[in-house]
């Protein structure tokens, strides 16, 4: 039996109705013009003789794993910023047509430098979100586990900073700054889980806080002496803990003012572009490596330039970790305490850092007013 377009009463809205492979079907064709619900029908009714001859596999869009993917869990701005523009390349397209030379077009279509972008940029931009949607499509037997050719990441170098810097970094920093590059560093925690923190879920007293993994996983962390100083000296005990300077009109006609904000925003990234600026003029001043970025402004006959550091906030989270081994010399308490999953994540710590180091590190998340030593 075939598919018939039928009026419902109580909407103009034009429905299927009929059995196709022995399935009853009885859906919306979503709009009420006659021509472009028989078009509706059309197609509709050949996806549903495919499905009932060569199965599911055969029909579902990518659009529909994505629709599905995004209603089963929340997902991060991130995550759902890479997933539009997967949409937009991949559409309607089924998924047992995406295979490596449909990625390898994507490549081509979506990033700025095409298939010559970096591979960490061609994972992050395309091949990682796109595995993500074909693995819940397959555990749905939607379509084959996904098999693709993954680009070749060079291992990472482990970028750390030494005490003395950290001090030298501080000091450096914005007022406003202070607090979140201590907490950073004396925690580990993730940029993303700082500036999510709220004073509910901070115990001074003992020294312990709660952070929101963004699984929506809960890990305490505790709070060595130097951040709990960092944190008491705060004039706020509500709302976010940590709060940006802005530049604001008390009243109108009045010349702009810089006040403390309600909370930073939170774009779900680690790498801190939330303090982009305060992060590059700390780092300058302090003298941490870095270089001039020169450029002219499209429509601008002058040049600008901006310091670009070497270093970026997400090191402070390495900082935190190479110091952690150095003091403690174990790996799966390592683990525990900065919320990674595997041993593997980890590892790259270990003996990065030289045991003389021990007690400048010891000094300084004590919080000593002693200016550290070099030597």
């Amino acid at each position: 039996m075939s598919l018939k377009i039928v009026n419902r009463y109580g909407t103009s809205r034009l429905y299927l109705s009929g059995t196709i492979g022995g399935k009853r079907v009885s859906e919306s064709t979503g709009t009420s013009d006659p021509k472009r619900a028989e078009e509706y029908r059309a197609k509709r009714e050949a996806e549903l003789w495919q499905e009932s001859i060569y199965g599911k596999k055969s029909v579902v869009t990518f659009a529909h794993a994505v629709a599905a993917y995004l209603e089963a869990n929340e997902r991060s701005e991130n995550t759902k910023r890479y997933l539009r523009l997967l949409l937009q390349h991949f559409g309607t397209s089924r998924l047992i047509d995406i295979d490596q030379d449909a990625l390898d077009e994507a490549y081509r279509k979506i990033l700025r430098d095409g298939i010559s972008a970096k591979p960490a940029t061609k994972m992050r931009g395309v091949l990682t979100p796109l595995r993500a949607v074909l693995e819940f499509a397959a555990i749905r037997r939607w379509c084959d586990r996904p098999a693709f050719d993954a680009p070749k990441i060079p291992k990472p170098r482990t970028t750390y900073l030494k005490p003395t810097e950290v001090e030298r970094l501080i000091a450096s920093a914005a007022t406003h700054l202070k607090p979140l590059l201590i907490f950073l560093v004396g925690t580990g925690v993730r940029m993303s889980e700082a500036l999510d923190l709220e004073w509910k879920d901070v115990d001074l007293p003992h020294r312990q806080a709660v952070v929101w993994q963004k699984q929506q996983t809960q890990r305490r962390v505790d709070l060595p002496a130097v951040v709990a100083a960092a944190l008491q000296k705060l004039p706020h005990r509500s709302g976010h803990v940590f709060r940006p300077m802005q530049i604001r009109r008390l009243t109108p006609g009045a010349d702009p003012q810089q006040v403390i904000g309600e909370r930073y925003h939170n774009n779900g990234r680690t790498s801190g572009g939330q303090i982009k600026s305060g992060w590059a003029a700390a780092c300058r001043r302090a003298g941490l490596p870095g270089q001039m970025r020169i450029w002219t402004p499209k429509g601008s006959t002058s040049c600008r330039q901006t310091f670009v550091p070497e270093f970026t906030p997400h090191d402070l989270r390495h900082t935190w970790a190479t110091w952690h081994y150095c003091l403690h010399r174990d790996i799966l308490r390592l683990k525990d305490e900065g919320g990674w999953e595997t041993i593997g994540m980890v590892t790259r710590y270990a003996k990065q850092m030289p045991q003389t180091y021990r007690d400048q590190i010891t000094a300084w998340l004590s919080g000593a007013d002693e200016p550290l030593n070099d030597s």
